[in-house]
């Protein structure tokens, strides 16, 4: 919901503090918010990854055979790709794979000749915790149901004498590689000096706090900046709380850190180096260790080099040594802007919404149906992107005049490039956000009040939410209750422009201070994403498509400003070619938001005031 501001003259303070205790949901307009008993549409409290945890756990146990429940298990019942699971194995647990099933992150050579009727010789133990991890009982460890926080019970996993031997062996050469990293962390570290681990620890603090959530392990020890099990800097801990690792160790002496805090504090930093904060997110779910950063690298090395094949190869590192892994970071990092600045190559995520994974991606070539849009009710010609934005390139001045039932052309073209969005791709909810006023961002920009920008609320940004005509089904057929949900979401993209603005702006104390995320600036693809986030589960956000998109406001850049996001609730997943075409509709809704910033300050006058609860109830439910 909008309010109008002071210069408008249309609502005394008194009016819009009164206004602002009304219930902003669709259904409930006019009535005072907080009233109701119960919420209106429960959601079963164990939905979402719970509800997956043990749906795979189930499954696990009815398999015919230990590789098949082994599988279920790293698969979480095929949502996310066995390898990441594989990788977030302690050495132990990754150890006992190996030997039992044959499945390993390193060679993932599957055995199945188990000796048949061969005596046991310890009785083992597998199991699931509550954070989706396959856990091992190996002989050093006592029964799981005293040391992991399970999913139910556990599978016994008989071991034979030969097992135990291969186990030996293989452990012993696993514990040499691990102990190698750790003195070659440690030694680095120690190079570093006092001052070079302060300032590396601050950076990785900076980093927890403005980057999306995420799970990390070193050995036994998880690190995460989510919910309530927080260890490190996010939403929940501030930083110098005396609660995350990273400020603990500010006044340690290094000969004190354990292990796992020396690899955890490496490892992040060359991930960091390598492409900025988001990288973290690529060892989401994962093992800190050398092997598993040089995976990691080796495999963004191979892409980045088959991406164009003008540039000279990006070499790959003489050793997994952190010295050799921190210049491939470099050369990663600045290959990766080459990459992009040429505008040939786009690179993209996809996520695994039930471990928060992401994987980045280099595009495939462009389909020629990805170019094509129908213009609408707009007055512009043209059969294709290309040709609609070069006709809105040539005169724009209709952006800033009232066209189909809007205030302002702007807003007409965004309504209905979302609108068309929601079924050329047949999608359940289409969006697009944005900020309602450019006159006052370009007001306060010219003044560099970036105070003021800072304490700007959520009502200063918007969302045009549109669902399909036949997501209602989804949503017991009710219309007040689609309305509902598309304003949830209007609301939680309204949340996300307010996240990601400041983080374009210079870091004044309070913009440093203000909470933000480090603004998107590739698409993504998610698959099951209706798992650990409330909203998303009551929204049925199962598969999407995000393309965030750069403004230009008086010259300065601000990445991710906007977007285009693709929603369904079920059925199948969107592709490469969806994200592609999303990417160029998205792109012509960014380049239109930039021309009108333009006529803004020319002295044109454009606030968005559609798109508030109202709008997306007289659309969807009236």
């Amino acid at each position: 919901m909008s309010f109008p501001t002071e210069r408008d003259g249309t609502m005394t303070r008194r009016e819009a503090l009164a206004k602002a205790r009304q219930s902003r949901r669709p259904s409930r307009l006019g009535r005072p918010a907080g009233a109701s008993d119960e919420p209106d549409y429960k959601v079963p409290p164990d939905s979402g990854f719970p509800a997956l945890l043990r749906q795979t756990w189930q499954r696990a146990v009815d398999a015919p055979d230990l590789a098949t429940s082994v599988d279920t298990l790293l698969t979480l019942a095929g949502h996310v790709p066995a390898d990441i699971q594989l990788r977030a194995l302690p050495v132990e647990d990754e150890t006992a794979l190996k030997v039992l099933v044959g499945r390993s992150w390193r060679d993932d050579v599957r055995t199945t000749d188990r000796a048949e009727g061969a005596a046991t010789a310890f009785l083992g133990e597998i199991g699931l915790d509550r954070s989706g991890r396959l856990v091992v009982r190996v002989p050093s460890k006592g029964p799981l149901s005293g040391e992991a926080e399970l999913v139910d019970g556990v599978l016994r996993v008989p071991w034979t004498a030969e097992d135990l031997a291969d186990y030996q062996v293989e452990l012993a050469l696993a514990d040499d590689r691990w102990h190698a990293s750790v003195a070659d962390c440690r030694q680095y570290l120690l190079a570093a000096g006092a001052d070079g681990r302060r300032g590396l620890l601050d950076d990785l603090t900076e980093a927890a706090l403005r980057t999306a959530p995420f799970i990390l392990y070193a050995g036994e020890r998880q690190y995460t900046n989510f919910r309530d099990r927080n260890t490190l800097t996010g939403k929940t801990l501030r930083p110098g709380h005396p609660d995350c690792a990273l400020s603990t160790l500010a006044s340690v002496p290094l000969e004190l850190w354990s292990d796992s805090d020396v690899l955890l504090v490496v490892c992040l930093t060359l991930l960091v180096r390598s492409s900025g904060y988001g990288r973290i997110e690529e060892a989401n779910g994962t093992q800190l260790t050398l092997d598993h950063v040089a995976l990691l690298f080796e495999r963004t090395r191979s892409a980045y080099n088959a991406a164009d094949a003008t540039l000279p190869p990006v070499p790959a590192p003489a050793s997994h040594g952190v010295a050799a892994l921190g210049e491939l970071a470099g050369a990663l990092a600045a290959r990766r802007r080459e990459l992009m600045a040429t505008g040939t190559v786009r690179l993209y995520r996809e996520i695994y919404g039930p471990l928060m994974h992401k994987i980045e991606r280099v595009a495939g070539p462009v389909k020629d149906d990805a170019e094509q849009l129908e213009a609408g009710a707009l007055p512009l010609t043209g059969d294709t992107l290309a040709g609609l934005t070069a006709d809105l390139e040539a005169a724009p001045g209709w952006l800033a005049e009232a066209h189909g039932g809007f205030g302002s052309g702007l807003e007409s073209l965004v309504y209905e490039s979302v609108r068309a969005a929601t079924e050329v791709f047949d999608a359940d909810f289409a969006m697009s956000r944005g900020m309602r006023s450019l006159p006052a961002l370009i007001e306060a920009l010219r003044a560099e009040e970036f105070p003021k920008i800072a304490a700007w609320e959520i009502p200063h940004f918007f969302c045009c939410v549109v669902p399909s005509p036949e997501s209602r089904r989804l949503f017991g057929g009710s219309a007040s209750h689609l309305a509902d949900t598309a304003w949830a979401i209007s609301s939680r993209m309204q949340y996300n422009s307010w996240h990601f603005l400041v983080g374009n702006l210079p870091k004044v104390p309070e913009i440093a201070a203000r909470d933000h995320f480090v603004p998107p600036a590739i698409p993504d693809i998610a698959y099951y994403s209706d798992q650990h986030h409330n909203g998303h589960v009551a929204a049925k956000v199962r598969f999407t498509v995000r393309s965030p998109q750069a403004v230009e406001v008086l010259g300065r850049r601000f990445n991710g400003f906007m977007d285009l996001r693709l929603l369904r609730c079920e059925g199948l997943p969107f592709d490469e070619q969806d994200l592609l075409a999303a990417d160029r509709v998205s792109a012509f809704i960014a380049r239109a938001t930039s021309l009108a910033a333009a006529l803004v300050a020319d002295g044109a006058h454009i606030e968005v005031t559609s798109f508030d609860s109202q709008w997306h109830w007289d659309r969807i439910a009236a």
